[in-house]
């Protein structure tokens, strides 16, 4: 289960008081899968509740962010890109739909890019730091070290997203480094998935 922040839980019940909804976005992320015209709610994620999250999962939830983010809603796409990143995916058996869609950090770090267009965003680095250190439920180091790394993508696109100091200094948290985000992702991601990471740093402002 991902960490219970109130917009995470919930993603109906976003602030009211974010900015109106930007409706001219009509420029699908690059990064994701083309959703044809088709509405993906993410109630279409719970058809994998009792099964397997292995690769049509992974795709669905990839629907549901772009889904999310032409309906003008960057929070709930990144959360769908979260429930991505935790399907379980074997680099062999999965090789197919990883190679048309690698782990999301670009789409992450491209969505987090057009801050500016409208739609309630928040604070990603506070919303990635939570989700990092509040890790729970299956493979708990990987997921952490995805987090992390998205984390690192939020701090490299705005510096000026502001760490949630507080949880810093109540649970003695210590921020991890580039460098040691990179080894963790090489040691718990699949092969080559510090390098899709790295990629996603260096993509700038469409």
């Amino acid at each position: 289960m991902e960490p219970p922040l109130a917009w995470a839980a919930n993603p109906a019940k976003l602030p009211t008081m974010a900015k109106p909804v930007d409706t001219t976005i009509t420029t699908p992320c690059p990064h994701l899968p083309d959703i044809g015209g088709e509405r993906h709610p993410a109630s279409r994620l719970a058809e994998h509740r009792d099964g397997n999250r292995g690769a049509e999962f992974y795709r669905q939830a990839l629907l549901c962010g772009q889904s999310r983010w032409l309906e003008g809603l960057p929070a709930q796409a990144l959360l769908m890109l979260n429930r991505a990143m935790g399907a379980t995916l074997c680099g062999t058996q999965d090789a197919a739909v990883l190679e048309n869609h690698p782990i999301p950090y670009r789409a992450v770090g491209w969505i987090l890019r057009q801050e500016d267009r409208g739609g309630f965003l928040g604070n990603p680095r506070r919303h990635y730091q939570h989700l990092a250190t509040r890790m729970s439920g299956h493979a708990i180091e990987r997921r952490t070290a995805r987090a992390w790394a998205c984390w690192v993508l939020a701090k490299h696109v705005n510096p000026e997203w502001e760490a949630d100091q507080v949880q810093i200094e109540r649970e003695g948290i210590i921020e991890p480094s580039f460098e040691k985000v990179r080894a963790s992702l090489m040691e718990h991601g699949l092969p080559g998935e510090h390098v899709e990471w790295e990629a996603a740093l260096s993509i700038g402002k469409a």
